[in-house]
């Protein structure tokens, strides 16, 4: 299996360290089963080159938003933009397969609330979710997210 792709952003280093987590983990994996994928990640910044995507990936996107409550009225979308932008450019949405995001439950509604519009604008499903930095359990039940999800992909191509 290719590895799987993920493009992330992260503020405050609380995806940059969930995703390096994230790609321990799928080492061990790897190690274990030749067979299960390791992890390629990219972080996108402000300063980062707009790249043609030409292969599939999974975005990450924590949740940063100001004013309203973040569902019916008054949000604006704060800090994750340049993510947006990235896929929006070219066609790198079309290689889009799948969001994960993060945030902070005590904010109701308005957990992951980020991704589930990237998943919507984007029109990729919003495959997995956690809050924070994460925990170990999690990340075991993001890479089985994301793995199904890069296998349902390639059943369809």
């Amino acid at each position: 299996m290719q590895p799987l792709r993920i493009l992330f952003i992260s503020i405050e280093g609380n995806t940059r360290n969930f995703v390096a987590n994230l790609t321990a983990y799928a080492a061990k994996q790897h190690a274990k089963d030749a067979t299960q994928p390791t992890i390629v990640s990219t972080e996108i910044s402000e300063v980062s080159d707009f790249n043609a995507e030409t292969t599939p990936y999974f975005c990450f996107v924590p949740t940063y938003l100001d004013g309203g409550n973040g569902i019916d009225n008054g949000v604006k979308e704060l800090m994750t933009n340049v993510l947006g932008e990235y896929i929006e450019y070219g066609d790198n949405a079309d290689q889009l397969i799948g969001v994960v995001g993060s945030g902070n439950r005590n904010f109701n509604e308005q957990y992951c609330l980020t991704a589930k519009r990237y998943a919507k604008k984007f029109n990729a499903p919003f495959v997995a979710s956690y809050e924070l930095r994460g925990v170990p359990r999690d990340e075991s039940r993001v890479y089985d997210a994301l793995v199904a999800r890069q296998k349902e992909v390639a059943l369809h191509d």
